[in-house]
């Protein structure tokens, strides 16, 4: 299903059940919080190797791929309230990432943005 069908189903099921009411901005990122804490206590306090284990479980992966759904519904839905076009969104982002994290500069490094940009003349 394309992202433009999925999103068109999903407006559509929140207005049959009138919904769409308690779609504030406030409302969708307090949800959307609960629902990525929802999918983060899988992962909480788990080794990678126990998380390789959880994710070799078809029921646990289902589980994770309902909470990550719901973080998707939720998102996307505070874009529509918002009248935010998450794809034209993100790919401005992208475009942006790309200038202030350039490969050859960060490649295999994790620091922020602030540190490339007072360091761009310095070695490590």
């Amino acid at each position: 299903m394309k992202f433009d069908e999925i999103k068109s189903r999903f407006v559509n099921f929140l207005k049959e059940r009138d919904w769409e009411k308690y779609h504030t901005p406030k409302n969708l990122c307090i949800s959307l919080l609960i629902e990525l804490a929802e999918l983060a206590e899988f992962f909480q306090w788990k080794s990678d190797e126990e998380i390789e284990k959880i994710m070799n479980n078809p029921s646990e992966v289902e589980k994770i791929s309902e909470e990550l759904a719901d973080v998707f519904f939720y998102l996307l839905s505070l874009c529509n309230t918002l009248k935010i076009d998450l794809l034209t969104a993100a790919e401005k982002k992208l475009k942006k990432n790309i200038e202030k994290y350039p490969a050859e500069l960060v490649k295999g490094k994790a620091h922020k943005y602030t540190y490339y940009q007072k360091n761009v003349n310095k070695e490590d």
